[in-house]
């Protein structure tokens, strides 16, 4: 994914009301910018990092900047959570998922049941659920999911083995987006409930595929598979 505006440079003031972030931009002027990351963003936010943002499409939108990503450990994080359901789309699209190759119908937001999942694929050997999660936290080598509790997260899980009784391949796809990890883990000290889900889902078929995201100011696109620990 190609960002088709020039993003602009600033530094982490602060974060606050979860949605909102004063940014610090080169000018010495000071923003307001929409954070899209309803989390904690536990290990990915730094008062004084930097930082890029996108300018509002909307004029009438009150923020008139998206926070996009903040530099960390030598590499930038992509916190815009719109991004990885948009990543995963193209990707699928594309056949740039190994795991997930060779669908020739592709499309977002689809309901089954009382769950709207992120993408639902076709081909002549059948149909695919697939749910994306944007993942930020980051313990050792470890990426870590949820940052926060998530009973969204967790109903979405059980609608997948929902689906997946019903003879539909099922697929939690998580998009990483740091390069600094190696293995993804359930967050098990945040949300116990969501990890035990998540084992009794990959236990009942549900597939885990979780890749890195490579995060850029011009660019942001998926690299690699990673491997995962229950």
């Amino acid at each position: 994914m190609i960002f088709d505006q020039k993003l602009i440079p600033g530094k982490l003031i602060r974060r606050y009301k979860r949605f909102l972030a004063d940014v610090e931009l080169t000018d010495g002027s000071l923003v307001i910018a929409h954070c899209t990351n309803s989390g904690s963003m536990k290990s990915c936010i730094e008062e004084g990092a930097p930082v890029y943002l996108s300018p509002a499409k909307d004029p009438k939108r009150k923020t008139r900047f998206t926070w996009e990503m903040i530099y960390l450990n030598n590499g930038w994080i992509g916190i815009n959570t719109s991004i990885p359901n948009l990543l995963a789309f193209n990707a699928i699209k594309d056949g740039s998922i190994e795991k997930l190759k060779g669908y020739t119908f592709v499309k977002r937001e689809v309901t089954f049941g009382d769950s709207r999942f992120d993408i639902f694929a076709t081909n002549e050997n059948g149909e695919c659920f697939i749910e994306v999660k944007n993942v930020t936290y980051k313990n050792g080598k470890y990426a870590l999911f949820p940052d926060a509790v998530t009973t969204r997260g967790k109903k979405h899980l059980e609608t997948l083995m929902e689906a997946n009784k019903q003879g539909m391949r099922t697929v939690m796809l998580y998009i990483v987006q740091r390069t600094d990890v190696e293995i993804f883990a359930p967050a098990d000290q945040i949300d116990p409930d969501y990890s035990h889900t998540l084992r009794k889902a990959y236990a009942n078929g549900v597939e885990i595929i979780p890749v890195i995201a490579e995060v850029s100011p011009e660019k942001i696109e998926i690299i690699k598979e990673i491997p995962f620990e229950l």
